[in-house]
């Protein structure tokens, strides 16, 4: 969690309920902090998740069918690589549709264990992946895959991040996450999907697309914080705003006030001035090999990697080794 700043004098204190959620919290200190910013796990309530499916399927956004092309294409490579009757554990799962590729190409699969935020949204799909695969053992766990998980013992793990959620993590967290994965995985990997340094126009059309779904779901974390906190944001006045920033090789997405406006949380009161944003999401794009010398520090041998023909989107096994 972020530390809480002290107040700027465009805030007044109104006195902070004793009992407040972790959101709750996360907010006020991001709301307090200047530049303003706020982790993007919070896009995904319920709706917030349904928003992203919706993304997956846009035109313009081409991480989801390029990682689904190279799931279908090299799953049986893939698998081989996990072992017979291991644990699969999928980081982030959201609806658990890519990890369908994996279960259909792999010839002994053992249990299944899907780890999101989004309690509601992760047993929903749980249990339309258990209808549909009923031999399956389905084991949903509702937690932050970025802090340590307990999971169920067994002799052999192997883990599952796709849709480039590492980039979603600065450089250092995303070193911290790789870190407690290889603990959770040693003696297996970690299958991850990574997307790649691209055309710059290519992204902004990834993250502006035509209908509108990205801006929606990235409001949609001030209508989660007026639902949850009654925190009063005038939602129609933000702007959606997401570009590339090459010095970093990241995309980053804001929420822009088009007008003043004072907002609670917590029993406080924040002011936005006319044009300041509050910062949602980044989006690292990494080269092959900047990656691969990413996991090695995190303690990973890299493997093999499969890149579509485009050069738009990685797919890597990386070996943890006991």
């Amino acid at each position: 969690m972020r530390a809480t700043l002290p107040l700027p004098a465009s805030e007044r204190h109104l006195g902070v309920p004793p009992e407040t959620t972790e959101f709750e919290r996360e907010m006020m200190a991001a709301l307090s902090a200047h530049p303003r910013s706020i982790s993007p796990k919070y896009f995904y309530d319920t709706a917030g998740s349904r928003l992203f499916d919706r993304i997956c399927d846009l035109p313009e956004y081409y991480p989801t069918r390029t990682e689904f092309g190279l799931l279908a294409r090299h799953g049986r490579e893939m698998t081989a690589l996990f072992g017979r009757g291991a644990d699969l554990v999928e980081f982030g799962a959201g609806s658990v549709t890519k990890v369908r590729l994996l279960l259909d190409a792999w010839e002994h699969p053992g249990r299944f264990i899907p780890v999101d935020i989004s309690a509601d949204h992760l047993h929903e799909s749980a249990a339309l992946l258990h209808r549909d695969y009923p031999h399956l053992q389905v084991l949903p766990l509702a937690a932050d895959f970025t802090r340590p998980l307990t999971l169920p013992p067994h002799p052999r793990r192997v883990g599952f991040f796709p849709g480039s959620s590492i980039g979603n993590l600065g450089p250092v967290d995303a070193v911290r996450f790789l870190r407690q994965a290889f603990q959770a995985l040693q003696g297996g990997g970690l299958l991850i999907g990574v997307d790649l340094v691209k055309d710059p126009a290519r992204l902004h059309l990834a993250y502006n697309d035509s209908a509108g779904v990205t801006a929606a779901f990235n409001r949609n974390l001030l209508v989660r914080a007026n639902r949850e906190l009654g925190a009063g944001f005038d939602v129609e006045a933000f702007d959606h705003y997401a570009f590339y920033e090459p010095m970093h090789q990241r995309v980053e997405m804001h929420l822009v006030s088009r007008r003043a406006q004072t907002v609670s949380v917590g029993g406080r009161l924040f002011e936005f001035a006319e044009g300041e944003s509050l910062h949602t999401e980044n989006s690292h794009k990494y080269t092959v090999d900047g990656f691969r010398q990413l996991a090695c520090r995190a303690g990973f041998l890299p493997g093999p990697v499969w890149v579509d023909p485009e050069h738009l989107f990685s797919v890597h096994w990386l070996a943890a080794p006991a």
